[in-house]
Protein backbone atom coordinates (compact mmCIF):
# COMPACT_ATOMS: atom_id res chain seq x y z
CA UNK A 1 0.00 0.00 0.00
CA UNK A 2 0.88 3.66 -1.12
CA UNK A 3 2.12 5.04 2.38
CA UNK A 4 0.68 8.71 1.03
CA UNK A 5 -2.45 6.81 0.05
CA UNK A 6 -2.31 4.82 3.74
CA UNK A 7 -1.78 7.81 6.01
CA UNK A 8 -4.36 9.48 4.04
CA UNK A 9 -7.00 7.03 4.74
CA UNK A 10 -6.33 6.46 7.86
CA UNK A 11 -6.01 9.60 9.14
CA UNK A 12 -9.66 10.35 7.63
CA UNK A 13 -11.04 7.44 8.90
CA UNK A 14 -9.55 8.16 12.49
CA UNK A 15 -10.98 11.86 12.34
CA UNK A 16 -13.00 12.50 9.37
CA UNK A 17 -10.75 14.89 8.03
CA UNK A 18 -7.66 14.77 5.29
CA UNK A 19 -4.50 16.59 6.29
CA UNK A 20 -1.94 17.87 4.07
CA UNK A 21 1.08 15.35 4.14
CA UNK A 22 4.36 17.20 3.26
CA UNK A 23 6.54 14.52 3.45
CA UNK A 24 6.90 10.76 4.24
CA UNK A 25 10.39 9.34 4.62
CA UNK A 26 10.99 5.10 5.81
CA UNK A 27 12.38 4.24 9.08
CA UNK A 28 13.74 0.98 10.50
CA UNK A 29 10.72 -1.19 10.96
CA UNK A 30 11.92 -4.74 10.94
CA UNK A 31 10.99 -7.53 8.71
CA UNK A 32 6.93 -7.30 9.51
CA UNK A 33 6.56 -3.80 9.51
CA UNK A 34 6.81 -0.35 7.03
CA UNK A 35 7.66 2.06 9.49
CA UNK A 36 7.32 5.87 8.65
CA UNK A 37 7.85 9.28 9.70
CA UNK A 38 4.68 11.36 8.43
CA UNK A 39 5.28 15.24 8.07
CA UNK A 40 1.78 16.62 7.43
CA UNK A 41 -0.13 19.97 8.33
CA UNK A 42 -0.86 18.45 11.35
CA UNK A 43 1.87 17.59 12.81
CA UNK A 44 4.93 14.99 12.78
CA UNK A 45 4.07 11.41 13.37
CA UNK A 46 5.07 7.75 13.16
CA UNK A 47 2.87 5.09 10.98
CA UNK A 48 3.10 1.60 11.54
CA UNK A 49 2.09 -0.84 8.51
CA UNK A 50 1.58 -4.49 8.29
CA UNK A 51 -0.76 -7.62 7.25
CA UNK A 52 -4.19 -7.77 8.96
CA UNK A 53 -4.01 -11.50 7.75
CA UNK A 54 -1.17 -12.37 9.30
CA UNK A 55 -0.53 -10.52 12.35
CA UNK A 56 -4.55 -9.56 13.46
CA UNK A 57 -4.91 -7.48 16.25
CA UNK A 58 -1.31 -6.41 16.57
CA UNK A 59 -1.44 -3.03 16.04
CA UNK A 60 -4.37 -2.80 18.72
CA UNK A 61 -2.63 -4.53 21.64
CA UNK A 62 0.67 -2.10 20.75
CA UNK A 63 -1.60 0.55 21.39
CA UNK A 64 -3.41 -1.03 24.42
CA UNK A 65 0.22 -1.54 26.13
CA UNK A 66 1.28 1.91 25.22
CA UNK A 67 -1.67 3.33 26.67
CA UNK A 68 -1.37 1.13 29.91
CA UNK A 69 2.41 2.24 30.55
CA UNK A 70 1.51 5.63 29.63
CA UNK A 71 -1.41 5.89 32.02
CA UNK A 72 1.12 4.84 34.80
CA UNK A 73 2.65 8.06 34.54
CA UNK A 74 6.11 6.30 35.17
CA UNK A 75 8.17 6.37 32.34
CA UNK A 76 7.36 8.14 29.02
CA UNK A 77 5.92 6.35 25.54
CA UNK A 78 5.01 7.67 22.25
CA UNK A 79 1.42 8.69 22.08
CA UNK A 80 -0.85 6.58 20.65
CA UNK A 81 -2.64 8.99 17.62
CA UNK A 82 -5.05 5.78 16.27
CA UNK A 83 -5.48 2.08 15.31
CA UNK A 84 -7.27 1.58 11.66
CA UNK A 85 -7.98 -1.26 9.72
CA UNK A 86 -7.86 -0.40 5.59
CA UNK A 87 -8.42 -3.60 3.47
CA UNK A 88 -5.61 -6.29 3.81
CA UNK A 89 -3.60 -3.83 6.15
CA UNK A 90 -3.49 -2.42 9.57
CA UNK A 91 -1.98 0.91 10.58
CA UNK A 92 -0.61 2.55 13.89
CA UNK A 93 -0.39 5.79 14.27
CA UNK A 94 2.28 7.22 16.85
CA UNK A 95 3.37 10.43 18.18
CA UNK A 96 7.03 10.98 16.46
CA UNK A 97 9.80 11.20 19.34
CA UNK A 98 12.36 13.59 18.43
CA UNK A 99 15.50 11.77 19.41
CA UNK A 100 18.15 13.87 21.74
CA UNK A 101 21.51 12.86 23.66
CA UNK A 102 21.61 10.89 26.59
CA UNK A 103 21.57 13.45 30.33
CA UNK A 104 24.22 12.51 32.76
CA UNK A 105 22.40 10.11 35.03
CA UNK A 106 19.95 8.94 31.89
CA UNK A 107 20.30 5.22 33.39
CA UNK A 108 19.83 6.06 36.75
CA UNK A 109 16.97 7.41 35.96
CA UNK A 110 15.74 4.48 33.97
CA UNK A 111 16.05 2.43 36.28
CA UNK A 112 14.06 4.49 39.32
CA UNK A 113 11.70 4.90 36.79
CA UNK A 114 11.55 0.94 35.77
CA UNK A 115 11.09 0.34 39.26
CA UNK A 116 8.06 2.21 39.69
CA UNK A 117 6.32 0.66 36.54
CA UNK A 118 6.83 -2.26 38.37
CA UNK A 119 5.24 -1.19 41.82
CA UNK A 120 1.95 -1.42 39.46
CA UNK A 121 0.69 -4.97 40.29
CA UNK A 122 -2.86 -6.75 39.84
CA UNK A 123 -4.47 -9.72 41.60
CA UNK A 124 -3.24 -11.97 38.78
CA UNK A 125 -0.15 -12.54 36.70
CA UNK A 126 -1.38 -12.08 32.79
CA UNK A 127 -3.65 -9.53 31.13
CA UNK A 128 -7.12 -9.10 30.12
CA UNK A 129 -6.26 -9.81 26.23
CA UNK A 130 -3.13 -11.24 24.50
CA UNK A 131 -0.41 -9.73 22.41
CA UNK A 132 2.66 -10.16 20.29
CA UNK A 133 6.12 -11.02 21.27
CA UNK A 134 7.96 -10.10 18.08
CA UNK A 135 5.67 -11.26 15.60
CA UNK A 136 4.46 -14.77 17.81
CA UNK A 137 1.28 -14.51 19.42
CA UNK A 138 1.68 -13.92 23.40
CA UNK A 139 -0.97 -15.70 25.35
CA UNK A 140 -1.80 -13.62 28.60
CA UNK A 141 -4.21 -15.98 30.41
CA UNK A 142 -4.69 -14.97 33.88
CA UNK A 143 -2.57 -17.49 36.85
CA UNK A 144 -2.91 -17.00 40.68
CA UNK A 145 0.94 -17.61 40.82
CA UNK A 146 4.11 -16.63 39.11
CA UNK A 147 5.79 -20.35 38.49
CA UNK A 148 2.34 -21.04 36.69
CA UNK A 149 1.95 -18.22 34.75
CA UNK A 150 5.86 -18.40 33.46
CA UNK A 151 5.11 -22.01 32.74
CA UNK A 152 1.94 -22.52 31.43
CA UNK A 153 1.64 -18.58 29.36
CA UNK A 154 4.93 -18.33 28.25
CA UNK A 155 7.52 -20.96 28.54
CA UNK A 156 4.89 -24.16 27.01
CA UNK A 157 3.29 -21.97 24.07
CA UNK A 158 7.14 -20.95 22.99
CA UNK A 159 8.01 -24.63 23.56
CA UNK A 160 5.41 -26.40 21.60
CA UNK A 161 5.94 -23.73 18.33
CA UNK A 162 9.39 -25.05 18.81
CA UNK A 163 8.21 -29.06 19.13
CA UNK A 164 5.66 -28.86 16.07
CA UNK A 165 8.62 -26.85 13.71
CA UNK A 166 10.96 -29.70 14.77
CA UNK A 167 13.45 -27.34 16.18
CA UNK A 168 13.76 -29.09 19.39
CA UNK A 169 14.14 -33.03 20.22
CA UNK A 170 12.17 -35.41 22.50
CA UNK A 171 15.25 -35.08 24.44
CA UNK A 172 15.26 -31.72 25.25
CA UNK A 173 11.45 -31.47 25.68
CA UNK A 174 11.45 -34.10 28.36
CA UNK A 175 14.47 -31.33 30.37
CA UNK A 176 11.81 -29.07 30.20
CA UNK A 177 9.09 -31.21 31.78
CA UNK A 178 12.10 -31.81 34.58
CA UNK A 179 12.50 -28.31 35.13
CA UNK A 180 8.75 -27.55 35.47
CA UNK A 181 8.54 -29.91 38.45
CA UNK A 182 11.43 -27.64 40.38
CA UNK A 183 9.58 -24.36 39.17
CA UNK A 184 7.95 -24.06 42.19
CA UNK A 185 11.03 -23.85 44.07
CA UNK A 186 12.95 -22.02 41.68
CA UNK A 187 10.51 -18.80 41.64
CA UNK A 188 9.95 -15.75 44.08
CA UNK A 189 6.02 -15.67 44.21
CA UNK A 190 6.09 -12.04 44.46
CA UNK A 191 3.40 -10.19 43.73
CA UNK A 192 2.47 -10.03 39.98
CA UNK A 193 4.34 -6.68 38.69
CA UNK A 194 3.45 -4.46 34.79
CA UNK A 195 6.13 -5.30 32.91
CA UNK A 196 7.39 -3.89 29.15
CA UNK A 197 8.03 -7.73 28.44
CA UNK A 198 10.23 -6.92 25.88
CA UNK A 199 12.86 -4.72 27.32
CA UNK A 200 16.10 -5.06 25.46
CA UNK A 201 18.15 -1.96 24.02
CA UNK A 202 16.23 -1.72 20.82
CA UNK A 203 13.01 -1.06 22.33
CA UNK A 204 13.88 2.01 24.06
CA UNK A 205 14.77 5.53 22.60
CA UNK A 206 16.61 8.27 23.91
CA UNK A 207 13.76 11.58 23.66
CA UNK A 208 14.51 15.03 22.71
CA UNK A 209 15.14 15.72 26.85
CA UNK A 210 17.93 13.19 26.62
CA UNK A 211 15.48 10.87 28.75
CA UNK A 212 14.64 7.30 27.96
CA UNK A 213 11.07 6.68 26.09
CA UNK A 214 10.29 2.73 25.50
CA UNK A 215 8.56 1.63 22.55
CA UNK A 216 7.05 -1.80 21.23
CA UNK A 217 5.53 -3.29 24.52
CA UNK A 218 4.48 -6.63 25.03
CA UNK A 219 3.05 -5.87 28.72
CA UNK A 220 1.28 -8.10 30.56
CA UNK A 221 1.66 -8.46 34.68
CA UNK A 222 4.35 -10.61 35.24
CA UNK A 223 7.41 -11.71 37.39
CA UNK A 224 9.77 -8.16 37.51
CA UNK A 225 12.87 -10.45 37.56
CA UNK A 226 12.15 -11.67 33.96
CA UNK A 227 12.13 -8.07 33.14
CA UNK A 228 15.44 -7.50 34.68
CA UNK A 229 16.76 -10.51 32.96
CA UNK A 230 15.52 -9.46 29.48
CA UNK A 231 17.79 -6.65 30.06
CA UNK A 232 20.63 -8.49 30.70
CA UNK A 233 20.27 -11.47 27.64
CA UNK A 234 21.73 -8.89 25.00
CA UNK A 235 23.58 -6.17 26.80
CA UNK A 236 23.84 -2.48 26.90
CA UNK A 237 22.30 -1.24 29.91
CA UNK A 238 24.64 -0.06 32.29
CA UNK A 239 25.36 -1.02 36.17
CA UNK A 240 23.93 2.40 37.28
CA UNK A 241 20.45 1.08 36.00
CA UNK A 242 20.38 -2.02 37.99
CA UNK A 243 22.09 -0.11 41.22
CA UNK A 244 19.43 2.74 40.91
CA UNK A 245 16.56 0.08 40.25
CA UNK A 246 17.23 -1.90 43.54
CA UNK A 247 17.65 1.74 45.41
CA UNK A 248 13.84 1.69 44.35
CA UNK A 249 12.12 -1.39 44.80
CA UNK A 250 14.75 -4.00 46.02
CA UNK A 251 14.77 -7.61 44.30
CA UNK A 252 14.46 -11.17 46.09
CA UNK A 253 17.89 -12.10 46.77
CA UNK A 254 19.95 -14.32 44.51
CA UNK A 255 18.09 -12.97 41.54
CA UNK A 256 21.14 -12.93 39.41
CA UNK A 257 21.37 -16.41 39.98
CA UNK A 258 17.81 -16.69 38.50
CA UNK A 259 18.72 -14.95 35.09
CA UNK A 260 19.31 -17.97 32.77
CA UNK A 261 15.88 -18.83 34.00
CA UNK A 262 13.80 -16.53 32.94
CA UNK A 263 15.52 -15.77 29.89
CA UNK A 264 14.62 -19.63 28.56
CA UNK A 265 11.49 -17.66 27.25
CA UNK A 266 12.99 -14.49 25.08
CA UNK A 267 15.62 -17.16 23.91
CA UNK A 268 12.85 -20.01 22.71
CA UNK A 269 11.31 -17.21 21.02
CA UNK A 270 14.36 -16.07 19.47
CA UNK A 271 14.42 -19.78 18.25
CA UNK A 272 10.58 -19.61 16.88
CA UNK A 273 11.72 -16.22 14.99
CA UNK A 274 15.44 -16.64 14.01
CA UNK A 275 15.96 -20.35 13.98
CA UNK A 276 18.14 -23.06 15.73
CA UNK A 277 21.91 -21.07 16.05
CA UNK A 278 19.57 -20.15 19.84
CA UNK A 279 19.52 -23.72 20.82
CA UNK A 280 22.84 -23.95 22.37
CA UNK A 281 21.97 -21.14 24.91
CA UNK A 282 18.60 -22.83 25.70
CA UNK A 283 20.48 -26.12 26.12
CA UNK A 284 23.26 -24.06 28.65
CA UNK A 285 20.26 -22.53 30.70
CA UNK A 286 18.64 -25.78 31.13
CA UNK A 287 21.41 -27.34 32.38
CA UNK A 288 22.42 -24.57 35.13
CA UNK A 289 18.80 -25.78 36.55
CA UNK A 290 19.21 -29.39 36.41
CA UNK A 291 22.29 -30.66 37.23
Amino acid sequence: MNPYDAFRMAWESLFFECPQVFSISQLAGGSINQVFKVESSDGQFVMKLNSLAKYPNMYSAEAKGLKILSETRSIACPEVIGVCELETHQILILSFVTSGKKVKNFFEDFGSWLAHLHRNTSIAFGLDHDNYIGHLPQINNQEVNASDFFVNQRLLPQLNLAVANKSINKEMRIKFDSLFLKMDALIPNEPPALIHGDLWNGNFIVGEDGKVVLIDPAIAYASRESELAMTLLFGGFDASFYTSYEQEFPLADHWRERIQLWNLYPLLVHVNLFGDSYLKDVERNLRKFLD
